[in-house]
């Protein structure tokens, strides 16, 4: 259970600002069919983060056991700096929205997933608790639906009243805070 709660507080916690939630915004705005994006998130953030978290595991048996806590700590550390770059909405230059919510949203949603945080963050999740990697797989799913779902609803009124800036120091804070808490218990 700690690989479940430990993946969706990551990708959760990463995804703010992310532009995945821009995508997400975008999508609302495009599409009426709400179920549809998050039926389109949910496929592709399955298939993304499986395959990272299989990476993740192959990756692990050349990395001493000795090394785990220190990297994964390392890692938060270095994610929680990376939330502090904006990210850009790239979305609208694809043709790919001609083909329906789901399509756009499973499509979009994969592509972007491609290096980003989170999708790293899978990878090192997954090194580290490769004896839960399906707790992994679904604990970042829900993460990603956790933080993208509220923003299909109400992107709107959330952007007009979080400044994205303070959002960003404040996941940075919780990163790097989990980072170091990592290193010292482990």
């Amino acid at each position: 259970m700690e690989a479940l709660f430990s993946s969706f507080t990551a990708v959760a916690i990463a995804e703010i600002g992310d532009k995945t939630q821009l995508l997400s915004l975008f999508l609302a705005a495009r599409f009426r069919a709400k179920g549809a994006i998050i039926a389109g998130i949910l496929l592709a953030t399955l298939l993304n983060h499986a395959a990272s978290a299989w990476l993740g595991v192959w990756v692990a048996q050349f990395i001493p056991a000795n090394w785990h806590y220190g990297l994964l700590g390392g890692s938060f550390i270095a994610v929680g700096l990376w939330l502090l770059i904006p990210d850009k909405d790239d979305s609208e230059d694809t043709g790919v929205l001609r083909y329906g919510a789901f399509i756009a949203s499973c499509v979009l949603f994969f592509l972007a997933e491609i290096g980003d945080k989170t999708q790293v963050a899978t990878v090192l999740l997954a090194a580290n608790f490769e004896q839960a990697v399906w707790y992994v797989i679904w604990g970042t799913t829900l993460g990603m639906l956790a933080a993208n779902v509220p923003v299909i609803y109400a992107g709107s009124w959330l952007m007009q009243k979080i400044p994205l800036a303070l959002a960003r120091r404040a996941a940075c804070a919780v990163f790097i805070s989990l980072g170091l808490y990592i290193i010292v218990a482990g």
